[in-house]
């Protein structure tokens, strides 16, 4: 099977944020903030489409995976260091998507945005804020490829990396790529939890 990783472009936003819906679909974090199980992923994929064009795209760490029949699967989002932070203008411009995602849940993903960034590392980091595959597709390789592809420049640049797991089972796998738990954070004040995870950059 050939797994291709290639850089987002904006033509992607669409599929991608279709792609990211359905893979957090069973995500705790996600249905904590849209609890409509039916419409979830369909919201989730509103959310994911704003974040990537309004904030993450431009910084050039966002990338997709493609299976051998050119399909897109899956898809990682990160920031370089020092860009993590989502600007004001950037907020205001995600808004009106961020209503039509979360509705009356809107304030709770607002605080808990708020505890995440209060909490977030400052030393200079590539940060992985998303990563997800097709449930149909998982354990074939692709969420490797996309992990290993910015992991790899990671450690050409001697560059640390931080994520938050939403699953505990999870954990485990981040700790193969050498992330390590520093904690647990309870961003949603008694909701579901997330676990802050660092990599230092290992020696080429």
């Amino acid at each position: 099977m050939d797994v291709t990783v290639r850089p987002a472009l904006a033509s992607d936003i669409p599929t991608l944020a279709r792609v990211l819906g359905e893979a957090f679909a069973d995500d705790p974090i996600i249905a904590w903030l849209i609890p409509n199980e039916a419409a979830r992923p369909q919201r989730a994929a509103v959310m994911f489409g704003a974040l990537v064009r309004h904030h993450f795209l431009a910084q050039g760490g966002v990338e997709v995976a493609l299976d051998d029949t050119g399909t897109m699967v899956g898809a990682a989002v990160w920031s370089p260091p020092g860009h993590w932070h989502t600007s004001d203008a950037d907020s205001v411009r995600m808004l009106p998507n961020l209503v039509r995602a979360f509705r009356l849940r809107l304030l709770q993903a607002g605080q808990m945005t708020e505890r995440m960034a209060a909490a977030h590392p400052q030393d200079p980091h590539w940060y992985l804020a998303i990563i997800g595959t097709l449930p149909s597709t998982r354990g074939r390789g692709f969420g490797h490829a996309l992990l290993s592809s910015r992991l790899d420049l990671c450690d050409a640049e001697g560059a640390p990396a931080y994520l938050e797991s939403s699953k505990p089972e999870n954990v485990p796998y981040y700790e193969r790529f050498g992330f390590e738990v520093t904690g647990e954070l309870d961003a949603t004040k008694g909701g579901p939890l997330l676990w802050p995870m660092w990599r230092s950059p290992r020696a080429s």
